[in-house]
């Protein structure tokens, strides 16, 4: 989280939305990127060391989003991080995962969007750290490239799943 604006995540509800009210435009912009203010507390990360975490609910949820922001959080801490972002397809994969309205490219600032390289199928971020869409109907192309992390969308569309 951005430590400048942690003492208003940070703060009780109440309070929150006077000082948001405070903030300068600029401020404003860049606190619509805070994950943890915006998000439920069931879009957040188990607390714990876990290996698996699923999230199974309904449309409108916010379950892109979710993994979106999780992607962002490693990446950001760890730039040695090497995540693989799989969908059913790779087209599903760039068109939700990475390009869509909650997907990878739209939770950062302007400014510090990391870079999409289609023709790779690669999101290179910032410090080092990559992201590399594969698809779920190619499972053997997963083997090999030594991922730290994997965001794993909508596994009940997956061709070979069953």
């Amino acid at each position: 989280m951005s430590a400048p604006f942690e003492w208003i995540v940070t703060a009780p509800p109440a309070a929150r939305k006077k000082l948001v009210s405070q903030l300068s435009q600029r401020e404003k912009n860049d606190f619509a990127f805070i994950w943890p203010y915006a998000a439920r507390p069931e879009q957040l990360p188990p607390p714990g060391g876990w290996r698996i975490w699923m999230t199974m609910a309904g449309r409108g949820f916010g379950k892109t989003r979710a993994g979106a922001e999780w992607v962002r959080m490693i990446a950001d801490k760890n730039p040695d991080a090497r995540i693989a972002l799989v969908s059913s397809s790779l087209a599903e994969a760039r068109a939700v995962m990475v390009e869509g309205e909650s997907g990878l490219l739209s939770i950062y600032p302007p400014a510090a969007r990391p870079r999409f390289e289609p023709s790779r199928r690669r999101i290179r971020f910032a410090n080092g750290a990559q992201a590399q869409l594969f698809s779920a109907a190619e499972p053997e192309s997963l083997r090999g490239p030594q991922h730290s992390h994997a965001w794993c969308d909508e596994i009940g569309k997956w061709p070979l799943a069953h």
